[in-house]
């Protein structure tokens, strides 16, 4: 367990996220990651709202996409975003606190798939699919 009460084991998607300080630098914390997967929370903060009132979905695909950053880099070998898509279903306000979920859905040579699902509690707001290159070495 880590000083905030989470689980964590070592691993390279802690590794990761250790080097992400765009994520970092916008509260978001890891709290569990393992091969193929991860779990990241945000608390939506007030410079994050757009002129709706609801917060801005460049924080949201943020979130989803830190969190498939640490599910396809748990493997090991550097690896990088190829294309990504996010449907929103409902808003997030101030306050909120997000959870993504990522997993990994296939992984065949250097190619993988990944899905992240944002929530409030047990409300879906946002799924996000991700798709990753590892890097040749």
């Amino acid at each position: 367990m880590n000083s905030a009460g989470e689980s964590r084991d070592a691993g390279a998607g802690w590794d990761y996220f250790a080097g992400d300080a765009a994520a970092r630098g916008l509260g978001i914390v890891l709290v569990d990651t393992g091969p193929g997967r991860a779990t990241l929370r945000m608390s939506v903060r007030g410079d994050m709202v757009n002129g709706h009132g609801t917060a801005h979905g460049g924080y949201l695909f943020l979130l989803a996409d830190s969190a498939f950053a640490c599910a396809c880099n748990s493997h090991g070998p550097v690896t990088v975003a190829v294309g990504a898509d996010i449907d929103f279903v409902r808003p997030a306000h101030e306050g909120d606190i997000l959870t993504a979920t990522a997993r990994e859905r296939t992984r065949l040579g250097r190619g993988g798939v990944y899905d992240v699902t944002i929530t409030r509690a047990d409300e879906v707001l946002a799924e996000f699919r991700g798709r990753s290159r590892a890097l040749r070495t």
